[in-house]
C-alpha cells in the first residue's frame, strides 16, 4: 500500500515522506510541519457549507473551497470579507 501510495503521490507531483522515528516515546511528539495540514482543515470546517456535502459536482465543491481559503486569506491580512 505504501509503494502505491508513493507512486500516485509522485505522478501528481506531490512529495510524499514517511515520518518514523527510532525508538519509542512517551507523551505528546510534534511531528514535522504535520500540523500544518491539521490547522488549515480546522480553518475550513469553521466553514459552514463545507461542513456538509451538499454539492453535486467537484468543480463546485473546489470553488467553495478556493472561495473558502480566499476569505482565510483576506482575514489574515486584515481585510473586511464582509
Amino acid at each position: 500500500m505504501g509503494e502505491t501510495a508513493a507512486l500516485q503521490a509522485n505522478s501528481q507531483g506531490i512529495r510524499w515522506e514517511v515520518v518514523k522515528h527510532t525508538a519509542a516515546k512517551e507523551g505528546i511528539l510534534l511531528l514535522p510541519r504535520r500540523w500544518v495540514v491539521e490547522r488549515t482543515f480546522a480553518w475550513l470546517g469553521r466553514f459552514r457549507r463545507l461542513a456538509r456535502d451538499h454539492e453535486r459536482l467537484t468543480q463546485t465543491l473546489a470553488g467553495w473551497h478556493w472561495l473558502a481559503f480566499v476569505a482565510l486569506l483576506l482575514s489574515k491580512l486584515g481585510c473586511s470579507t464582509a
